[in-house]
């Protein structure tokens, strides 16, 4: 089964979305699923993990009821708040849909770089703990030895890296980012999404050489097993097609085994989501 394991959809009739500004020349308009199944056709995919990009209950209650409805869809990524008392309650509710897969929130846009040692917070992640749920750790290089941290004081949690931690592809700096990663990648139950590259390469005319250090480190650090592709559709389309992300991607990679390939184009991403 071939996964695109991070987009997105988004109706702002439906669903109100404060990170994105209005008036966003590419972004401004609806996504949702008419406009991306042509795609997965053209490219042989199954379907995708969609992934919250709001912090509101209303966002994923909207993201569930299309995924009982849409095949492509195999998982939803929910956000919900870990510091509220009632956070056992919410994941009650979305536990009883199937396609329910994970927590996320956009943790980078937080003021504090060490939002997630909040002791709320904490106790929030070992309930996530506590029912096997996944976590999303959307990040940037200075939270890194944050989340380092937060996996020595919940070593049980299942989190996956989203789009790398967002390393600073457009200054080519590597450091210190490798370090932190590399730190990560010694808990066996981190897991890092190849997606999100080609927006943090930002300049025009970025090509996959300038991915591909930050690429094959990520690959020699976690391995295929722990490694998913990711298009991060529609928020790609600020740089590149779904398609270019699929081949930067490819490119990055450079030449592997079929199955080590097959790892990283699906099996990982079915394996960590239970899909």
């Amino acid at each position: 089964m071939r996964i695109d394991s991070h987009q997105h959809f988004w109706d702002r009739a439906a669903v109100d979305y404060f990170w994105m500004p209005p008036d966003h020349p590419v972004l401004s308009r609806n996504y949702l699923p008419e406009d991306l199944w042509p795609i997965y056709e053209r490219n042989l995919f199954d379907g995708s993990v969609v992934v919250q990009a709001a912090h509101n209950d209303a966002e994923g209650d909207w993201l569930l009821a299309m995924a009982a409805r849409e095949p492509k869809i195999l998982g939803v990524v929910a956000w919900a708040d870990l510091e509220s008392p009632e956070l056992g309650r919410r994941l009650d509710v979305l536990q009883t849909h199937p396609k329910f897969k994970g927590i996320r929130h956009i943790v980078h846009d937080e003021p504090e770089v060490d939002w997630l040692l909040r002791p709320r917070v904490l106790e929030g992640l070992r309930e996530l703990a506590r029912r096997g749920i996944p976590y999303d750790l959307l990040l940037k290089p200075p939270h890194l030895p944050v989340a380092i941290e937060v996996m020595e004081r919940v070593p049980e949690l299942r989190c996956v890296v989203d789009h790398i931690a967002k390393p600073y592809i457009a200054k080519g700096e590597i450091e210190p980012w490798l370090s932190g990663m590399r730190t990560l990648s010694q808990v066996p139950t981190m897991h890092v999404k190849l997606s999100g590259m080609i927006t943090e390469a930002q300049v025009p005319g970025w090509q996959p050489t300038d991915l591909a250090p930050y690429v094959q480190q990520v690959l020699e650090l976690f391995g295929t097993q722990r490694c998913m592709f990711g298009s991060d559709w529609p928020v790609c389309l600020l740089a590149g097609s779904w398609k270019e992300v699929l081949a930067a991607f490819t490119q990055a990679c450079g030449p592997m085994a079929m199955d080590r390939r097959a790892e990283l184009l699906g099996d990982t991403a079915e394996r960590f989501y239970n899909l």
